[in-house]
């Protein structure tokens, strides 16, 4: 519940921060393209406040974030990889004591994956015999 609340607390942060950042006016110049002053307040003080609402909107998306990822890892805290619970409770297929086991039947060898050494030695030539004459 934590966790839902957080994330939406952060999806509108976000969307706060994003538009705090497209209203504020333009420094750099960038192709030639200023921003003006804005008609609802001074120059100055409009960048100030935005500013510094980009500031504290930027601090509590961190804040969020840090939350979120720790909310989230809450639950996995008690929890191992290798349980040592969860090693004991793997089910074997062992018969029951007093019992014998069923009887496995014979595999058949299928072909192998891949060759084997022993294929590797087969089909080289012994050190006597001549080699053969390459194809042409």
């Amino acid at each position: 519940m934590l966790q839902t609340i957080l994330l939406v607390v952060m999806i509108l942060i976000s969307i706060a921060m994003i538009g705090i950042v497209l209203l504020q006016k333009s420094e750099g110049g960038a192709l030639g393209m200023g921003g003006g002053p804005s008609g609802f307040m001074t120059a100055r003080g409009a960048g100030n406040l935005l500013t510094v609402a980009t500031w504290w909107l930027g601090g509590a998306f961190f804040l969020c974030a840090i939350s979120l990822t720790i909310v989230g890892n809450i639950d996995r805290s008690s929890r191992s990889v290798v349980d040592a619970a969860a090693v004991g409770s793997i089910a074997l297929d062992t018969a029951p004591e007093g019992t014998a086991p069923a009887p496995v039947a014979p595999a058949t060898p299928a072909a192998p994956a891949a060759p084997s050494l022993d294929d590797l030695e087969a089909s080289l030539p012994t050190a006597g015999a001549p080699a053969p004459a390459p194809a042409q």
